[in-house]
C-alpha cells in the first residue's frame, strides 16, 4: 500500500480528473515553487471511479485559483493548517484568464507584440467559451466534458 503523509500547511486539490494531474502541476507553476509536491495519479475513487490528487506543502497564497478554475471548476481545494482541513475553497469559471491560453488567430496583436498578455474573456458560461479580448477568437476549454 502506497503512504504519503499528511501536510502540517498547504493545499490539497482532490477530484482532479484522472490523468490531469500534471497539467495542473505545470499550469499553476508548482515546479517553480520550493516546496514538497505529492502527485497521486489514477487513485480509487467511489464517485469518478479514478481521480488524481496533488498536495502540496506550501503557503495557499502560491495557489492562483483563477488558473484551476479554467482548467476543472469542480475540483476540491482544501486548504490545510495546523495538519487539519482549515478551509475548503470552491472554484468558480473565472471571467478572465491571463497568459493561460494562446490565441491561435495569427493576425491578432499578440502574434506580433510577443510582450503583451495573453487575456480571454469569457462570453458563455454555459458553454464555457472564452474569447481572446483583443481579435475575438473563439476559445472552448477542451478540458471540459
Amino acid at each position: 500500500m502506497l503512504n504519503i503523509s499528511g501536510i502540517h500547511e498547504g493545499f490539497v486539490l482532490d477530484h482532479i480528473k484522472a490523468g490531469m494531474s500534471l497539467q495542473i502541476y505545470h499550469d499553476l507553476k508548482l515546479d517553480k515553487l520550493d516546496c514538497t509536491v505529492a502527485i497521486i495519479k489514477n487513485a480509487r475513487s467511489n464517485k469518478m471511479g479514478k481521480k488524481d490528487i496533488v498536495k502540496v506543502e506550501c503557503p495557499v497564497e502560491a495557489l492562483d485559483l483563477d488558473i484551476l478554475g479554467f482548467i476543472d471548476h469542480n475540483i476540491t481545494v482544501n486548504v490545510i493548517k495546523d495538519d487539519k482541513i482549515f478551509e475548503k475553497k470552491e472554484l468558480h469559471l473565472p471571467k478572465q484568464v491571463k497568459n493561460v491560453i494562446t490565441c491561435k488567430n495569427p493576425r491578432c496583436i499578440t502574434s506580433i507584440e510577443q510582450e503583451l498578455d495573453q487575456i480571454f474573456v469569457l462570453t458563455d458560461e454555459k458553454r464555457e467559451v472564452y474569447r481572446c479580448k483583443y481579435c475575438e477568437e473563439k476559445y472552448r476549454n477542451p478540458n471540459r466534458k
